[in-house]
C-alpha cells in the first residue's frame, strides 16, 4: 500500500532523512498532532529563482516550536539547505510554498500537553501560484482575535487557523474575498489570512503590534523597504474607520507577498501608488539578495 495521498500540485516533502514525492502519509490516529493540534509550520517563498527572508522564516519556526512546548530538531541552517536542496526537484516555472513543521508524536502528563522529546520535523514544498497583484475585498469579520492569554499567538501554531479559516468563508459567504480582523478591543489587527496597511495623507500605517497576531516577516520588510524609500511609515491604533476613511489600503504576507485592496465594504478602491511602489521595491530587493 502506498504511504502517499493525493496532492493538487507537485510536491516534495523531506522527512525522516529522506526526500519523498507527493503528500505523504506521516501520522496516525494516535498521534499527539492528529487529535490535539500540537503543530507548528511557518511559510517562505521561492519564485524567480529567489527565497527572500528564507533564513528568518528557518528561524521563526523553531521560535514557534519552542512557544508551543515543541523541541526543535533542526536549525535554521539545516532548513535552509534542505530548502534549496529541494528546490532542485521541481522545474522553476512556478512557484513554490516552502513549509518547515514540526508537530508532537506523543502527549506528555495525561497526553495533553506535547512532549517536546517526541517532536518530528518535515519539510513541504509544492508549487502555489502566487496571487496577482489585481487586488481583493474586504469586509469587517464579526469574529476577533485571540489574546497570549486564551491562545498561542505568539507561535504560528496550527490550532489558531480554525478562526482564520472561518474568519474567511464568512466573508465569502457575503460575497468578499476576506476580512479585517479586530482584537478584542475592537481595533484592526490583521485579515484572516495577511497582515495590512493602510495610506493616509501619505503615510503608511499598519496595526501596531499588540500580542494578538503575528507582526509578519514581510511587513517587517515592507516597512524597512518603504522607510530606506523616504516614505513615512508607523505602526498605529487602527479603528475599522481608519480603514473605511483609507486613501490606499494593501496587505503583505508571505504568499502573495503585497497585493493591494479594491473593495472594502460598499467602497470600491484602486490599487493604490504606495503599494505599487512597495511591490516594485520588494521584487527589486529580492532579486538583489544572494540566495543558495
Amino acid at each position: 500500500m502506498s504511504l502517499a495521498r493525493p496532492a493538487s500540485s507537485a510536491t516534495w516533502t523531506y522527512v525522516d532523512g529522506s526526500w519523498h514525492e507527493g503528500n505523504v502519509a506521516i501520522v496516525g490516529p494516535r498521534s499527539h498532532v492528529m487529535w490535539l493540534a500540537s503543530s507548528v509550520f511557518d511559510g517562505a517563498r521561492w519564485f524567480e529563482g529567489v527565497a527572500p527572508d528564507l533564513d528568518l522564516h528557518a528561524a521563526r519556526v523553531n521560535a514557534s516550536a519552542r512557544a508551543l512546548g515543541l523541541e526543535p530538531t533542526m536549525t535554521p541552517e539545516e532548513i535552509v539547505g534542505l530548502t534549496w536542496e529541494g528546490l532542485k526537484k521541481f522545474d522553476g516555472r512556478t512557484a513554490i510554498y516552502i513549509r518547515p513543521m514540526y508537530w508532537a508524536e506523543d502527549g506528555g502528563y495525561m497526553g495533553v500537553p506535547a512532549d517536546p522529546a517526541t517532536t518530528r520535523f518535515c519539510l513541504c514544498l509544492y508549487e502555489a501560484p502566487m496571487m496577482p497583484p489585481s487586488g481583493f475585498s474586504l469586509t469587517v469579520s464579526p469574529f476577533r482575535r485571540p489574546t497570549l492569554e486564551t491562545m498561542p499567538t505568539n507561535a504560528k501554531a496550527a490550532c489558531l487557523y480554525p478562526n482564520n479559516g472561518r474568519i474567511i468563508m464568512e466573508a465569502k459567504s457575503r460575497g468578499f474575498d476576506n476580512a479585517l480582523v479586530r482584537d478584542m478591543l475592537g481595533n484592526v489587527a490583521e485579515t484572516g489570512s495577511s497582515n495590512v496597511f493602510i495610506v493616509k495623507d501619505g503615510r503608511a500605517l499598519t496595526p501596531a503590534a499588540n500580542g494578538t497576531f503575528l507582526a509578519g516577516i514581510t511587513r517587517q520588510r515592507s516597512m524597512l523597504l518603504l522607510k530606506e524609500a523616504g516614505f513615512e511609515v508607523a505602526e498605529a491604533t487602527l479603528s475599522v474607520a481608519d480603514f473605511l476613511g483609507a486613501d490606499e489600503i494593501f496587505s503583505t504576507g508571505n504568499h502573495s507577498k503585497v497585493v493591494p485592496v479594491v473593495r472594502i465594504e460598499d467602497r470600491d478602491m484602486q490599487p493604490g501608488p504606495v503599494a505599487k511602489k512597495l511591490r516594485d521595491l520588494y521584487w527589486a530587493w529580492a532579486h538583489s539578495t544572494p540566495t543558495g
